[in-house]
């Protein structure tokens, strides 16, 4: 299968935030990903679920949501409304360039990522689907009613701090959306078989939800 792949630079304010971008030859989606708090584009988890993604003819687009000099302010990994932002430029980034214009958009977040991604995705109607693992929704609940794009909330069946915070994000969605908790899993679905479990879900409800409602 022949897709793109290519490193690249995003301006922010006066920096740039590094990122790697992945088209197979057919896709017609790009899953833009939001990582947690202390993570990067480098993360493991989400380098997987990008991988998978791929096998399945979907793009995706992994990048650093802060430059090196804000990651070193600890506050930031957890300013919500920032790492909203930065995720909008990304994706108004890809709506502007040749190799990915006219493309569909899907957020993937994880953990505060996936707080940021509901922010983003109530900012922006023609985003397709959302997926959030192991994430923090509660933390966009006053942008949770806004959000049009069906969204999947994969939580580990053990993280029982955070199913809880979820289930009441759920109930504020007014969306299609589901909650799916994956047996055994604690918080960074360390155990054998759960981040297959997390990459299967994740294709299945993208390729469900490839094209925008509107």
């Amino acid at each position: 299968m022949a897709q793109y792949k290519h490193e690249v630079t995003i301006p922010v304010e006066k920096a740039e935030v590094s990122g790697e971008l992945t088209i197979p030859g057919e896709a017609a989606n790009v899953v833009i990903f939001a990582h947690g708090s202390g993570s990067s584009r480098f993360s493991t988890r989400n380098q997987m679920v990008a991988n998978y993604l791929h096998k399945h003819n979907l793009g995706t687009f992994l990048f650093d949501l802060l430059t090196k000099e804000e990651d070193q302010d600890y506050s930031n990994r957890f300013n919500i409304e920032l790492l909203a932002k930065r995720l909008l430029t990304a994706t108004e980034w890809l709506q502007s360039q040749t190799e990915t214009k006219g493309l569909y958009y899907s957020y993937f977040g994880a953990s505060t990522g996936a707080a940021a991604a509901l922010i983003a995705a109530s900012a922006k109607p023609q985003i397709t689907a959302v997926v959030s693992r192991g994430g923090r929704p509660d933390l966009a609940m006053e942008s949770l009613a806004g959000v049009k794009a069906p969204t999947l909330l994969i939580v580990g069946s053990r993280d029982l701090d955070v199913l809880k915070l979820n289930h009441k994000a759920l109930e504020k969605l007014s969306a299609e959306r589901q909650l799916v908790e994956v047996e055994d899993a604690t918080h960074l679905f360390e155990e054998p078989g759960t981040m297959e479990e997390v990459c299967r879900l994740a294709a299945d409800w993208f390729l469900k939800h490839s094209i925008p409602l509107i």
